[in-house]
């Protein structure tokens, strides 16, 4: 800053001296970045998406509980959004196997199967119809559509039984 201060003050100087106009370069504000600047990093400002989508994160309600999921990038969790963009999705599931929930969906989505080793909290499509909410582990041929960022006791804040859970998006 000092150094920038001193060279303004040297043009001023030769500028009086030779009795003409100042330059019209003296006019323009000082450079703004200085030495300290460069060594911050800057953030590239935000911009949306240039499609359109927003990105939504999966409410998973059971009871009083309630679950927060991340989609799953395929083309079945994106049709699973468009069907909660209309509103939340109340289904009856119950237990199977002694490792999920599971429940009809009410319509047939896009399936994206692939070999899986399903873990507690995968949110799966089965045989494009069937919802399915995991607390144990299976291997099959399943889409997934989410995972609940915190699957911790799952199994007990599932409850027992058959229960109503609802889909909704936040």
């Amino acid at each position: 800053m000092v150094r920038l201060f001193c060279t303004l003050l040297a043009v001023l100087d030769l500028t009086a001296c030779g009795g003409g106009t100042l330059p019209t370069t003296v006019d323009t504000p000082p450079p703004q970045e200085t030495s300290t600047e460069q060594d911050t990093p800057v953030s590239p400002p935000s911009t949306e998406t240039e499609d359109g989508q927003e990105e939504h994160t999966l409410i998973i309600t059971v009871g009083e509980q309630q679950f927060y999921a991340t989609f799953a990038d395929n083309s079945s969790a994106e049709e699973f959004q468009q069907l909660l963009a209309q509103g939340p999705l109340t289904i009856q599931m119950e237990d199977y196997g002694g490792f999920e929930k599971v429940g009809p969906l009410g319509t047939t989505l896009t399936r994206n199967d692939e070999s899986i080793t399903t873990q507690p909290g995968d949110v799966i499509l089965y045989q494009g119809n069937q919802i399915t909410i995991y607390y144990g582990t299976n291997t099959w041929s399943f889409t997934r559509l989410a995972t609940i960022d915190d699957p911790t006791d799952l199994q007990a804040r599932l409850g027992e039984g058959t229960v109503s859970v609802t889909f909704s998006l936040e």
